[in-house]
């Protein structure tokens, strides 16, 4: 029997890149079966302005705090709003810091970034935001069968920001829009090993969000069918009957932030890895 998976909120704060944060908290995850981090990544926090913005974030959506932070005031203030907060904090490098200092006899350093090193999981994330980056928004599409992941999905469905934050999770996303009276090419629906994921969000957010956008732009590239509530639930319900028709997985992101989207779409990979997996064996 499939016990339903557990999602939980896991904040990781550092002055340097993060990579060592994000190593050991991938490590603790994996040991418990059902349960799933929803990532918020916060590198180079180094100005009070700037644990502002983490202090927000966590409030916003309460978790599991680690942290590498070599200014103390910086890590006092943190772990202070943590308490009022009532949520659980380490940083995950005093008790290795308090051997070394212990068993050597020496003063630390407090040199932000030291432990950065350029190894194989580094050059990996690279690589898929490279890919990424090239791959957006269909930029290319004769080499769609190298991703890991193809998101598909009108406009505005935050394709593109969720596939760099799966980028930089070393997963190769590539996204294809979906264009009304413009025909999905046969290529992308013949693919074997992505896995194709739609996305979808409600009628007023994807109004909203593009008005926005043509305020911003203050363009005329942009005709009335663009933000028409008829014409978007057109497109809405032609993304579902694709993704019906082909057996994709389907994810409104209305209510959900680019953290916890990707989380589900992890979630649905680590699935289609291992069914690729038994056929392979079979």
């Amino acid at each position: 029997m499939n016990k339903s998976r557990h999602y939980f909120h896991l904040h990781l704060v550092s002055d340097s890149t993060g990579e060592t944060l994000m190593t050991v908290a991938r490590a603790a995850t994996v040991q418990y079966e059902n349960v799933q981090e929803i990532e918020h990544v916060y590198p180079l926090v180094r100005s009070q302005k700037q644990l502002d913005r983490v202090i927000s974030e966590i409030e916003k959506a309460p978790g599991i705090v680690l942290y590498t932070l070599v200014d103390d005031e910086i890590a006092k203030r943190l772990e202070q709003k943590c308490r009022e907060l009532g949520v659980p904090f380490v940083n995950i490098l005093d008790p290795v810091f308090a051997v070394f200092q212990s068993y050597l006899n020496v003063t630390q350093t407090h040199r932000i970034g030291g432990q950065h090193e350029l190894d194989a999981e580094y050059f990996k994330r690279m690589e898929a935001l490279n890919y990424t980056m090239i791959h957006d928004d269909g930029q290319i599409w004769d080499d769609l069968e190298s991703a890991d992941i193809v998101l598909i999905g009108i406009s505005r469905t935050s394709k593109t920001p969720t596939c760099i934050y799966l980028a930089n999770r070393g997963i190769k996303a590539a996204n294809v829009p979906l264009v009304p009276n413009i025909a999905l090419p046969d290529s992308v629906k013949k693919l074997k090993t992505p896995m194709v994921v739609g996305l979808i969000a409600s009628v007023e957010r994807i109004q909203q969000i593009r008005r926005n956008r043509v305020l911003s732009l203050n363009s005329g590239a942009y005709n009335d069918t663009y933000v028409d509530r008829k014409e978007i639930s057109q497109e809405i319900n032609m993304t579902r009957r694709l993704c019906t028709e082909q057996g994709w997985p389907l994810i409104d992101v209305t209510r959900r932030s680019v953290e916890e989207t990707a989380a589900e779409i992890l979630t649905l990979f680590k699935d289609h890895k291992n069914r690729q997996k038994e056929g392979h064996q079979d």
